[in-house]
């Protein structure tokens, strides 16, 4: 028997659900229309036992029944591809609550419709955030947030209640966040979908994450790094054991550089393992593990099995605690190469992170290898960006008084970039390769600086990793100064 005989929407709104499997029968919610289940059995075509149920059981049985029943839930339809996200809007019927309607199709209309804009604009996030007065949807696109539509108050609870059931979520439960994914085609093209809900004033808000499954593909010539910078991380990935960290914030992009990394070395002669929260991309021949923390499955815990699966690379997802970092380098030290990320805004403050953490200098000194922070910035549009001479401020915050004439290069706007003037995104990078010199400095507990000093005598800061970009045209000197304003003020001894 099909479910979906009966709509999502008459099942929520009249509480009469008809339960598939071994032992199908209706079930009503206490207090639910017991007229409607007439309607529920002409609808089905048999008769079978009724249950009542309470309502928190009657609603965890409408997720996990209406997950994925319809194709809505698993593939976005030609006709949202081909949609516009506005009219879609604008057939919305104004009924106080949608779900009382006796279809679906709107709501699910609405749901395909932004994700398929999303998808269509490159957007890696979509916010669904209520307000008193309004829900308010926003899209990150190329890192930077901006709203795309405006919706009324009455649409959040249905609008949240759908986007929970088609990532199996428990939609009786709205005290507490909760995270759910699931998979979407478009055009025939895959996109996994995190979801993420949090409970706030005006309801519970939602971040949906888009992953293309195509950036599990990357390769180490498509990150857009520079010679020095790219022969160095392939340097470092061709050595046998080792730590290589790279850091930056969220967004900066340091998944996909790992990713990158694991795909150079996944040649079937190597045994490559990963911990990761969450495992975000599927990549064949890699043995890839998800973090539990509520079955005590933490990082720590699955670095300490996986270590036991006789592993030449060991990815972790994050180095998060002191147990971790110390396993970590216990690994590097028994002759395996591990990759990881910190958090942290430099490349050589990891090393003053990872001390923090507790891990001995000289423990450091021996295994960290290579030292990679990067940032994203937005690349500017080919076909509208225009040079200019850099102004007198400009060439202060560049410190470049002292050369002849510079030119830069601003966002301008046309229709192939939709007016924004940029189009995608660049990696900038600052790599630190640990050599002997570095090595010491560790050892003897060396102040940050110190180590920058010496890192840094033969290659370029992530400054001026990102001012090479903006000279080259590839972005503007803004974007650089965005996302790099702290090393700027370092870089102008400021």
């Amino acid at each position: 028997m099909n479910p979906a005989r009966l709509t999502y929407g008459f099942a929520k709104s009249r509480g009469v659900l008809f339960r598939p499997g071994e032992a199908p029968a209706f079930l009503i919610k206490r207090g639910g229309d017991r007229l409607a289940l007439l309607e529920a059995r002409r609808a089905v075509g048999r008769v079978f036992p009724v249950e009542e149920v309470e309502a928190p059981q009657f609603d965890r049985a409408l997720s996990e029944i209406y997950a994925f029943s319809d194709a809505e839930a698993g593939q976005l339809s030609d006709q949202a591809e081909g949609e516009s996200l506005s009219s879609i809007i604008d057939d919305i019927p104004p009924t106080a609550d949608l779900l009382d309607s006796a279809s679906d199709a709107p709501i699910i209309r609405l749901i395909n419709g932004l994700i398929a804009e999303a998808i269509r604009t490159s957007a890696s996030d979509i916010h669904v955030e209520p307000y008193e007065d309004r829900v308010s949807v926003r899209y990150r696109i190329d890192g930077v947030l901006s709203e795309r539509a405006s919706l009324a108050p009455a649409l959040a609870s249905p609008l949240v209640s759908r986007i929970k059931v088609m990532s199996r979520l428990d939609i009786a439960e709205k005290r507490v966040p909760q995270d759910g994914r699931l998979s979407l085609t478009l055009g025939g093209k895959g996109v996994d979908v995190r979801v993420a809900t949090l409970p706030s004033r005006f309801g519970e808000r939602v971040v949906l994450r888009l992953l293309d499954k195509d950036q599990a593909r990357f390769t180490l010539d498509e990150l857009g790094m520079s010679a020095a910078n790219h022969s160095a991380i392939r340097k470092a990935l061709a050595q046998p054991n080792g730590i290589i960290l790279v850091t930056g914030p969220t967004g900066a992009g340091k998944t996909t550089t790992l990713y990158a990394a694991l795909n150079m070395l996944n040649d079937s002669s190597r045994n490559i393992l990963t911990v990761e929260d969450p495992v975000e991309y599927a990549l064949d021949g890699v043995g890839q593990t998800q973090v539990n923390a509520k079955v005590g499955m933490t990082f720590a815990a699955g670095l300490r099995a996986i270590l036991r699966q006789d592993p030449d690379v060991v990815m972790v997802g994050e180095i998060r605690d002191t147990e971790t970092a110390e396993i970590a380098v216990q690994a590097s030290l028994t002759g395996h190469l591990v990759l990881s990320t910190v958090h942290t805004n430099s490349a050589v403050a990891a090393i003053a992170r990872l001390r923090d953490m507790g891990v001995e200098s000289f423990l450091l000194s021996s295994t960290v290898s290579t030292i990679v922070a990067q940032r994203l910035v937005r690349r500017l549009c080919n076909n509208c960006k225009e040079d200019y001479p850099a102004t007198a401020a400009e060439r202060a915050a560049i410190n470049v008084n002292k050369m002849g004439p510079v030119n830069l290069y601003r966002a301008k706007g046309c229709p192939a970039c939709k007016g924004l003037g940029y189009s995608g995104r660049v990696g900038i990078y600052e790599i630190v390769s640990v050599d002997e010199g570095l090595r010491g400095l560790i050892h003897e507990n060396a102040p940050e600086k110190a180590l920058a000093d010496h890192a840094f005598k033969n290659r370029k800061t992530l400054f001026e990793d990102g001012l090479s970009a903006a000279l080259n045209g590839e972005t503007t000197l803004a974007e650089v100064l965005r996302v790099s304003r702290e090393e700027t003020e370092r870089h102008a001894g400021v």
